[in-house]
């Protein structure tokens, strides 16, 4: 296992967790969701900690948006195991940010490596907006990154699947910029894996871009196919009767050792 990197990173954000019971899957481990709500959670204290928190950028009108992002784990922790998670900002335009996070386990050994790209967004105009100065100012760059992988690359996605789920969009799929959260999307996707892989194997990589939005009353079609490369697929998640393309992904998967 990878030892704890000692780059000097000034302009870091760093918070631990214990994994707890509702976080696990069937057996014990926790699950690739509860990871992302972890990393996200990370993130939306880092703006609490320069005084931008979400609700307070949220009763101005604002939002942060996830437009795209990639997650590489190379264990998932245990129950009651302690994590720590390291995020930094690695990248500004006027209106996006590239977030990296790196997870460690409770020995300093780097567990996991995830990256996004960010929006800053409008929440009432439904369009994106210049992010503060004060925000960038307080979140002075750090350039190293996490990863090296192109997170806004597009994924192409599918017309048809081997693999089908449909969902409806419930008020509770949906976060404080009334569109459904990307957690969420990422649930619709799992679930449209092959049993035989959920229980053999676990999510190694996952790279996703997030791509329309999908609204509280709407009827989800989750597909997917198998990929090039053994134990991986190409996800697609769209509104029925609409065909408007929600999100993209792929997922390669890796067999659990027992």
């Amino acid at each position: 296992m990878e030892k704890l990197e000692k780059n000097n990173l000034e302009n870091y954000f760093d918070k631990e967790f214990e994994l707890r019971y509702f976080e696990m899957d069937k057996t014990g481990i926790v699950s690739p969701t509860t990871i992302l709500t972890l990393i996200e959670e990370t993130a939306a204290d880092h703006c609490y900690s320069i005084d931008a928190s979400l609700f307070d950028l949220e009763k101005q009108q604002i939002g942060w948006v996830l437009l795209g992002g990639y997650m590489q784990m190379e264990r998932y922790p245990n129950y009651k195991e302690k994590i720590n998670i390291r995020t930094w900002l690695s990248e500004y335009s006027l209106v996006k940010g590239f977030r990296e996070n790196i997870i460690y386990d409770e020995h300093e050994n780097i567990i996991g490596r995830a990256k996004g790209i960010w929006l800053f967004f409008d929440i009432k105009k439904r369009k994106p907006v210049q992010i503060f100065d004060y925000i960038k100012q307080k979140w002075n760059l750090c350039k190293e990154v996490c990863i090296v992988q192109d997170i806004t690359k597009k994924i192409e996605e599918l017309v048809t699947g081997t693999y089908k789920q449909e969902y409806n969009v419930n008020r509770f799929d949906t976060d404080s910029n009334k569109h459904v959260n990307n957690i969420r999307y990422l649930q619709w996707a799992l679930e449209s894996v092959p049993d035989e892989i959920i229980s053999n194997y676990f999510l190694h990589r996952l790279d996703g871009r997030f791509v329309g939005e999908a609204q509280y009353g709407d009827k989800i079609l989750s597909i997917a196919n198998e990929g090039v490369v053994e134990n991986s697929f190409i996800h697609t998640i769209k509104v029925l009767g609409t065909n408007k393309v929600c999100a993209t992904a792929k997922t390669l998967w890796k067999k659990i050792e027992r």
